[in-house]
């Protein structure tokens, strides 16, 4: 069982900035492909970024491309999303996820086995 947990959401003004954190337990972490994705009420879960085992590849929903970086520190098990010039359509329950079985990205959340409980993040003046 691999737990996550999510830390840093809040709620900012439109054109703000907040930094997630996704903790991960597990010796297998630098394994895992990681993913972020968010939930608006009376929306489907969208994905948001994904980054492969090694950190090297990344990929962005086109919404966010240019504004969210996705990052991840396989030392301290823990992967980041940097988001830049909130939205309000930003404004979502935003989930950290783990792959097993994929190292590469990927931006299905059917091949994601392992989620986090969410942070609120509310982009409102």
């Amino acid at each position: 069982q691999v737990q996550l947990v999510e830390s840093g959401g809040g709620l900012v003004q439109p054109g703000g900035s907040l930094r997630l954190s996704c903790a991960a337990s597990g010796r297998t972490f630098s394994t895992y492909a990681m993913g972020w994705f968010r939930q608006a009420p009376g929306k489907e879960r969208e994905f948001v970024a994904a980054i492969s085992s090694s950190g090297i590849s990344t990929r962005y929903a086109d919404s966010v491309k240019g504004r969210f970086t996705i990052s991840r520190d396989n030392a301290k098990n823990t992967v980041y999303l940097q988001m830049n010039s909130l939205k309000p359509e930003d404004t979502a329950v935003y989930y950290c996820a783990a792959a097993r079985r994929a190292m590469v990205v990927v931006t299905s959340l059917y091949v994601y086995d392992y989620w986090g409980q969410g942070t609120q993040v509310t982009v409102s003046s």
